[in-house]
């Protein structure tokens, strides 16, 4: 339909009707729970009654009586959910008419195929007397925009009364890990001190036009030197965080969980992803996708409660942790969905703790309500997880960089398990990606200060 035209009052007489079958989408009933702030078990029922309304509502605007029409009233009862994907017929007729008002009394009931009622009640509204016809306009796309309080540019202003640390930049001679380190000082999140080769360092500032001036640097041979003082640095106690420069990162890991570092924990060393994307309502974290390859059950459990901390330091105070698989079922020819219940049980004795943990979940199930519903899933983690922990490296990585660059996401990277946060950014993070990182490694300092890690 190109054009919409209304009936007038006069035209309609009672028992005059409409119909429309329409299907409900994932996207659409996702978004209607989001903001409703459905969560726990019977989640979506809300959400379907404000579609089925919304259904009604179109009708009456585009249909019977059409534009032009004053909605005065409804009264409406939901008796049954809907499913995505689940087709719905509603139908619309006019009750009563009142001359005086020109208002209309309209029955209205939506059925699914087998004929079962989902909603059914009365809709009260005042027709218009006047012809009116107009070309159906196209809607913009609709995205909700979780940024609001809870975004990772937030963090900023949640550091911005902390102290600056000291951090060292380990070789930043490229200049987007230069100037991103020069960027936080200006800030005031760090005190940088530039692990690299000086006239490497001199030369690249003078083609960047970069001022130097006041910036502590620690003169070295080359990159594995710059790795090795770094964490010299970090273990006497001279900075509170690591910063990885245009080193490679195995050059700057081998350093830090050496056995002569100093900086080793009881802890795995792994990696935390931060993201945040237009399309889920908070940020979450994604782990392990830059260090551990492919970790057995120990490591997992490990890299866990590392992201468990993070996300309680930078303000989720009981994260919903899901362990993903391909499938949502123990299975014993996948050996993911196996370390998946192991960690799960692991949860409930209190080998790992702070975190509520649920597996094997499949993607679609840790991130979508309305996927987790439609499998039958009842869980207070499936559909709004803050840590997705995948099975391995490659799985991970792929995943967050699927994000970052098809999902709009932002971006922070962190390494947790040492002695001192490690801010671990790709070579092609972009400067927020960097400044957000510094952010939280700020945050984890302040917080090792009270309890070491």
């Amino acid at each position: 339909m190109t054009a919409i035209r209304n009936r007038t009052f006069d035209e309609l007489r009672v028992g005059d009707h409409v119909t429309v079958e329409r299907v409900p989408s994932r996207q659409e009933l996702h978004w209607l729970a989001t903001l409703a702030g459905e969560t726990g078990p019977g989640q979506g029922s809300i959400a379907s009654g404000v579609w089925l309304a919304t259904l009604i509502a179109e009708l009456l605007g585009t249909r019977l009586p059409g534009p032009g029409s004053v909605y005065a009233g409804q009264s409406l009862r939901f008796l049954a959910p809907v499913a995505p994907g689940e087709p719905i017929t509603l139908r619309v007729e006019v009750k009563a008419r009142n001359a005086a008002t020109r208002g209309l009394t309209l029955n209205c009931v939506g059925t699914r195929g087998n004929g079962q009622v989902v909603v059914e009640g009365e809709a009260d509204v005042t027709a218009s007397n006047e012809r009116i016809e107009r070309v159906r306009t196209s809607l913009p796309g609709i995205h909700l925009d979780p940024a609001g309080d809870q975004g990772l540019q937030q963090l900023l202003a949640q550091v911005a009364a902390l102290e600056p640390i000291r951090m060292a930049v380990v070789h930043p001679c490229d200049q987007p890990s230069l100037s991103a380190a020069l960027d936080a000082r200006v800030a005031g999140m760090i005190e940088p001190i530039l692990v690299a080769p000086r006239p490497r360092l001199e030369a690249l500032a003078a083609d960047c036009g970069i001022d130097l001036a006041g910036v502590t640097i620690e003169d070295v041979a080359h990159s594995h030197a710059a790795a090795a003082r770094a964490v010299e640095l970090a273990r006497d106690g001279k900075v509170e965080a690591l910063m990885k420069g245009s080193l490679h990162t195995d050059e700057l890991m081998a350093a830090v969980v050496s056995s002569e570092s100093g900086l080793r924990t009881k802890r795995r060393v792994s990696h935390c992803f931060v993201l945040q994307t237009p399309r889920y309502p908070r940020p979450f974290i994604v782990t392990d996708a830059a260090i551990n390859l492919a970790p057995t059950l120990e490591q997992k459990a490990d890299i866990v409660r590392n992201a468990i901390d993070l996300a309680r330091v930078i303000g989720v105070e009981t994260p919903k942790v899901a362990i993903l698989a391909a499938v949502e079922t123990v299975s014993a020819t996948m050996p993911a969905t196996l370390d998946a219940a192991a960690l799960c049980k692991m949860a409930d004795r209190g080998q790992i703790s702070g975190g509520l943990l649920d597996g094997p979940l499949a993607f679609d199930n840790a991130v979508s309500i309305t996927a987790a519903h439609i499998k039958g899933i009842r869980s207070e983690v499936a559909g709004q997880a803050d840590i997705l922990v995948v099975p391995d490296l490659e799985s991970g990585n792929m995943l967050a960089k699927q994000m970052i660059y098809l999902g709009d996401a932002a971006s922070a990277g962190i390494v947790l398990g040492a002695r001192v946060p490690i801010v671990l950014t790709s070579r092609a993070d972009s400067r927020e990606s960097r400044m957000v990182s510094c952010a939280i490694a700020l945050r984890l300092a302040h917080h090792y200060r009270a309890s070491p890690p």
